[in-house]
């Protein structure tokens, strides 16, 4: 957490915050390069460990099951109260996405959804046991061994059982067809999309009206998705997972530049709570998973430090407290024990002792309650 300092004055400058370091400070020699340029293995086959390219940094793989629900004709993967289930975790970021969405859209009656224990391990997310479903730190809503796959014990067995040669990773959200057991999809930008619209006809006029992704707005959320996905929903990660100094300065140079760039999108949003005015859409729930995890993990974790949420941009803190503390679809689906435990406990090249901080705290701030150095900053 920030705290009100002499940094203050560099935190609220509106000049773009990284035109504030100065070359010198993000200088680094040709053999300091060479020196951090270790790549992290993946021949052993540890699920986790993270691949690098050759040059340290880090590449997330592309989803293989790209199915679709959909309404057409003869569609192989048509909406069905019941037919579908969703594996998801509270700890992922992707997986979080498509929780929102399914609460968002009122599909709680038509979609079933199980979360995974939040440990990731070396055979991938795990189901928890009966016993462990009861503990403190794992408990919450659909927190439960796997219900449609009897002594199932990790969501690779899914995978597995659909296609003996899989070699990818095992990955939340998964998106399952009871009847005709196969996955439908891996993908979570398809799969909040298969919720917009694929079952507005099993949904009260209520939901059938929320649209996530309005006409008037597609063009200027499509743009805005491209460079928040590669910056910073996938950007923290670059960031926590490169294998060379030089690959995670160039990510987390990157990331707060666009932060700044929401930062600066926000400020202007001065009547209007979400990111395109007075409409709830996608652009908030993808920025949302990335942000609320920001401080409680990143920051720390992932050495996205060059600030933080709370205390360094105000405009998005305001914007992920409205959304945590008014709408039920966040606040809901928001475990912050799962999302700290999983990071700091599953990453064990990163955190060998698997030590959870304990800040900050709160994990999230009131929305009449500011940092220090930002009531300071309010004053003048």
């Amino acid at each position: 957490m920030v705290t009100q300092s002499s940094h203050h004055v560099m935190l609220f400058s509106t000049r773009p915050f990284l035109s504030a370091i100065s070359r010198a400070q993000l200088a680094i020699s040709k053999s300091t390069w060479r020196s951090f340029s270790t790549q992290i293995p993946m021949a052993d086959g540890k699920i986790t460990n993270w691949a690098s390219k050759s040059d340290g940094a880090f590449n997330r793989q592309v989803s293989k099951f790209r199915n679709h629900i959909s309404t057409d004709a003869g569609a192989n993967f048509p909406p069905e109260r019941g037919r579908y289930h969703l594996y998801v975790s509270y700890a992922c970021p992707w997986a979080h996405r498509a929780m929102i969405v399914r609460k968002l859209k009122g599909l709680e009656a038509i979609i079933d959804v199980t979360c995974v224990h939040w440990h990731l391990g070396e055979k991938g997310w795990r189901f928890v046991t009966d016993d462990e479903a009861k503990q403190k730190d794992v408990a919450a809503e659909h927190v439960q061994p796997d219900p449609v796959h009897k002594g199932y014990t990790h969501l690779r067995d899914i995978y597995l059982a659909e296609d003996p040669n899989y070699k990818d990773r095992f990955t939340v959200p998964t998106l399952y067809d009871i009847k005709t057991q196969k996955i439908v999809s891996n993908e979570s930008a398809e799969i909040i999309r298969m919720f917009y619209h694929a079952f507005d006809g099993l949904l009260d006029e209520k939901y059938r009206s929320v649209d996530l992704l309005p006409k008037d707005l597609e063009k200027e959320i499509d743009a805005t998705n491209s460079w928040t996905y590669d910056d910073i929903n996938n950007g923290v990660y670059k960031s926590g997972f490169a294998a060379s100094t030089e690959a995670y300065e160039k990510a987390v140079t990157q990331l707060f530049k666009s932060l700044d760039r929401v930062e600066e999108h926000l400020r202007k949003q001065t009547t209007a709570p979400y990111y395109w005015g007075d409409r709830i859409t996608e652009t908030d729930v993808r920025l949302y998973t990335t942000i609320i995890r920001f401080d409680p993990v990143y920051q720390q974790h992932f050495k996205c430090n060059l600030r933080d949420i709370r205390g360094g941009y105000p405009a998005i803190h305001r914007w992920l407290r409205k959304l945590y503390w008014d709408v039920a679809a966040f606040h809901d689906t928001t475990n912050f024990d799962h999302i700290k435990y999983h990071y700091t406990r599953s990453h064990t090249q990163i955190n060998k002792f698997s030590i959870t901080p304990l800040g900050p705290l709160p994990h999230i701030l009131p929305k009449d309650e500011e940092v220090a150095a930002v009531e300071y900053a309010l004053k003048k």
